[in-house]
């Protein structure tokens, strides 16, 4: 199955989840010492794809939710960069260690009843973007799925999977982007998996095709390097491996460096001094290098692109579940020591790649 909508050679993608949210804390972004729509310095930077994440009914935060992220896609399409949906399934964080079921969901012991669930709740959103004309291109169905999804139980179980429950779950959410691709008048959104780190991709991926996973298009990719025993070299033979194998277009749909080990605000930035590769400093440049040298290694590898997570995550009045301001500022494309200048990070989007 494939998008009307043109598939660029490479993506260079944004995941701005968190852009609404900081406007609305009265924060500014400045493209050479003007303030200006973050949306638009994005798509004049050279961003291609803007990465959204959905979550189902996250009643501790006004953002994330349907509305939200409906807006989201309609400002990335009005500056004409294309959307990935990112459905956690979940109404908080889900990732590795994390796959907690939505709330209106929890109980439900059928699993042809939840299967349904999930298929009602990505199919109606879907049709909702595509009768306001904002159909994505892609979509995510799960976000970092090393472990079984919309698990029922207090505690995420991280070592066990069982394969006919996650992979009918699954597809249950793959068949619901296919048919609202199928009516759909012009944009027919292309299907990703999404896995943490190459170190444990092939694994998974193999177990989904065993058990019998839908076809799906694109296989997505974490990529941190303070959290992988990866190499970027490794990374690329690892994008190569999935590739060949696998007979999927492959993606780093997450990667973030620090631009400074400072911070701007009482929160705990997450990527400090161990979050470091030996290869680059903690500088501007050093970030800037950093996302070159690694788009560069997905290009070798055959991958079809890079986003990076969270470039506009800015220190604000605001707070997360942790506390007041940014875990994240020191990992932007903005400078918060300068009322949040672009850095010249943007430049990755435009270099010179070896193809």
């Amino acid at each position: 199955m494939a998008s009307c909508q043109e598939q660029p050679e490479f993506y260079y993608g944004a995941d701005l989840s968190y852009v609404n949210e900081m406007l609305d804390c009265g924060g500014t972004y400045r493209l050479n010492g003007q303030v200006t729509d973050p949306y638009q310095i994005f798509a004049e930077k050279g961003c291609n794809l803007v990465r959204v994440r959905l979550w189902n009914n996250p009643n501790w935060t006004e953002y994330s939710n349907s509305d939200d992220v409906f807006e989201t896609i309609r400002k990335a399409k009005e500056n004409h960069m294309q959307v990935l949906l990112d459905i956690h399934y979940s109404d908080t964080w889900a990732d590795p260690s994390h796959q907690v079921i939505p709330a209106t969901w929890k109980g439900i012991a059928d699993l042809n009843i939840l299967c349904d669930s999930v298929y009602q709740f990505t199919f109606n959103y879907l049709m909702r973007l595509e009768h306001a004309g904002i159909m994505p291109e892609m979509v995510q169905v799960g976000n970092e799925i090393n472990i079984e999804v919309m698990q029922n139980r207090d505690t995420s179980d991280t070592k066990n999977i069982d394969w006919k429950r996650n992979v009918a779950l699954l597809n249950s959410g793959i068949k619901a982007v296919r048919d609202a691709g199928g009516q759909a008048k012009s944009i027919k959104p292309l299907v990703m998996l999404h896995i943490a780190q190459p170190d444990h991709a092939y694994e998974w991926f193999d177990s989904a095709r065993v058990n019998g996973i839908a076809p799906y298009d694109f296989i997505g990719l974490s990529y941190y390097s303070n959290w992988s025993d990866f190499s970027m070299q490794q990374l690329s033979d690892e994008v190569a491996r999935l590739k060949k194998d696998f007979g999927k277009e492959v993606m780093v749909v997450e990667t973030s460096y620090p631009w400074t080990l400072e911070s701007f605000d009482p929160a705990h930035n997450i990527l400090g001094e161990q979050s470091l590769d030996s290869g680059f400093r903690a500088t501007p440049q050093g970030q800037l290098q950093y996302m070159i040298t690694l788009t560069q290694k997905v290009i070798d590898g055959g991958g079809i692109g890079v986003i990076y997570w969270e470039p506009a995550w800015i220190s604000t009045s605001c707070s997360t579940l942790w506390g007041q301001g940014s875990h994240w500022e020191n990992a932007t494309f903005f400078d918060a020591g300068h009322q949040n200048e672009a850095l010249p990070v943007f430049q990755y989007m435009k270099h010179p790649y070896t193809k």
